[in-house]
């Protein structure tokens, strides 16, 4: 939608009102300071729009979109607000942001028939304090953000993390969702979509689900989304492993991954390790470890894994340019130990084990605040790309080249790169380069940041040619993966989905994207529709 074909702002208070009436006057935010930080998210500042709204329930929801649309507005989805790659940034001022989060219960845990259904605007966080002393979890069951990612977002948008070495990403655990689309009416997909039938299957006739899994809110907002539950494996541990070089890492995590070994696997460069373990002062380092003490398979254990921690230190980041974590549940010790050796014989002849201090910290404290910054206070930003094990070393050529030609530049503007990584499942590999660059901070960034630990960072002047360089870079990383045959998650407005897609498959998303959303209403520019 074009802001050609922005309303007179006299028709704004008429549904500002309207929106009030339905939602009440504390639920529609109009204050300019808070549209416009609604309005940024990790990375990027858009238009600032109309209003927020804060729906409590799907009805409340169903009608407030049902006035937005209908008034000729967009609509703009949002749920923890941890995006990076523009997917609710309003393309128009001509628009209302939903903010999700007051649509946060539980709706039903059924450990029968393995399902948990939630509103959209629950955080992983808040699923696993729900489910951790019955015995289950959804089989993804949430990213490092999951403190504040909400469950709709990572539906919308597509996330990695806790599970998805063994499982895949964010989708594969949903059953069925409730979607309220750009009229206001509200789908629901799976085996719910019939009278007297629960949420318990996804799989019956063509999938619904997947049809709004990772569309960016572009499709319509998730209202409610049901989750496959899994038993929890009561021996949960974890290996850690140094290597020299790049290779290794990229071998041996493939490695275990094509066997199916580890529930995660996840792995960093050296700038990253530094970051990651560069501690947020001594309250939270002895939380850290107090939360290792207490996930241990007793107390002896417990107070034997804190002492390897402490003993070990952060020293061995030191003694690899890359390291990789996996972290391996069973049902008794015999099956670890099986599945620990089996990991070591994947991984072995590419690089070394070294003290497993990074999976017993993230498993004991998986959710910790999420910082959006470097150790001194610098911008931050990550993308990244997901690729066949076969083309993973020539995507890496490609980045380093881009790197050199940037080299010059990079330096001139204190820009820092760095990188992380994951499998997923079997078959893919995630690459995600990051980038450290003196900068202002955004309002979005002070918003999320403990002010104990903002106190602690550098204030830098804006650096809009560093900022300039970093989005020349980020362009050529997305073109590498595209070369390279590689997909993303998180696409929101950033990622190439609609390049040169196969004709008949374009087509097809662009028809159901007029059948829902007819005007362009929702969310437009994501996907690239």
């Amino acid at each position: 939608m074009s802001e050609a074909q922005a309303l007179p702002d006299t028709s704004h208070d008429s549904l500002i009102a309207q929106l009030q009436a339905i939602l009440g006057t504390d639920h529609v935010i109009t204050d300019e300071a808070e549209r416009a930080y609604y309005s940024q998210d990790v990375y990027n500042q858009g238009p600032t729009v109309l209003a927020v709204i804060q729906p409590d329930t799907k009805e409340k929801l169903s009608k407030a979109i049902a006035a937005i649309t209908g008034a000729g507005v967009a609509v703009y989805p949002r749920g923890g607000g941890f995006s990076y790659t523009d997917g609710y940034i309003p393309t128009t001022s001509n628009g209302v942001t939903v903010d999700t989060r007051e649509m946060n219960r539980i709706i039903e845990i059924n450990t029968e028939d393995m399902y948990i259904t939630v509103e959209s605007g629950c955080t992983w966080a808040t699923i696993e304090e729900a489910l951790k002393d019955k015995g289950v979890r959804p089989v993804f069951w949430g990213p490092f953000s999951g403190l504040n990612a909400t469950v709709g977002g990572s539906m919308s948008q597509g996330s990695v993390t806790y599970g998805s070495s063994k499982h895949g990403p964010s989708g594969v655990a949903a059953e069925g969702m409730e979607i309220v689309t750009a009229d206001g009416s509200i789908v629901t997909t799976g085996s719910a979509g019939q009278p007297g039938h629960s949420p318990f299957f996804r799989h019956y006739g063509p999938d619904l689900t997947g049809l709004f899994c990772n569309d960016a809110g572009a499709l319509g907002i998730k209202a409610a989304v049901t989750l496959r539950l899994q038993r929890r494996l009561p021996v949960v541990m974890g290996l850690s492993y140094g290597f020299e070089t790049f290779d290794g890492l990229h071998k041996g995590m493939a490695a275990a991954a094509r066997d199916g070994l580890p529930t995660e696997a996840f792995g960093f460069d050296a700038t990253v390790m530094k970051v990651f373990t560069g501690g947020q002062g001594l309250a939270q380092d002895l939380k850290t470890l107090f939360a290792v003490g207490m996930a241990g398979r007793n107390i002896f254990a417990g107070l034997w894994q804190m002492m390897k921690i402490a003993v070990a230190g952060k020293r061995f980041i030191d003694k690899a340019e890359y390291t990789a974590h996996f972290v391996c549940e069973a049902r008794d010790m015999r099956e670890m130990k099986s599945l620990l050796e089996a990991v070591r014989v994947a991984v072995d002849p590419h690089g070394n084990e070294i003290v497993n201090t990074v999976p017993a910290v993230v498993r004991a404290y998986p959710f910790p605040p999420f910082s959006l910054v470097g150790t001194s206070g610098e911008r931050w930003l990550a993308m990244h790309g997901i690729l066949p094990f076969s083309r993973v070393a020539e995507f890496k050529e490609r980045i380093d080249a881009l790197y050199e030609r940037y080299a010059a530049k990079m330096e001139q503007h204190k820009i820092v790169k760095a990188s992380m990584f994951t499998t997923i499942a079997t078959n893919a590999f995630l690459y995600e380069p990051v980038f450290y660059w003196d900068d202002s901070r955004a309002a979005f960034i002070d918003r999320h940041t403990d002010p104990e630990i903002l106190k602690k960072f550098t204030t830098f002047m804006p650096n809009e040619e560093g900022r300039k360089v970093v989005a020349e870079m980020k362009q050529g990383i997305i073109d590498c993966v595209y070369v390279c045959g590689g997909t993303h998650m998180q696409i929101g407005k950033a990622y190439p989905y609609t390049r040169e897609r196969d004709a008949g498959a374009l087509e097809m998303i662009k028809s159901l994207k007029a059948h829902v959303d007819p005007h362009g209403l929702m969310n437009p520019g994501a996907l690239g529709l």
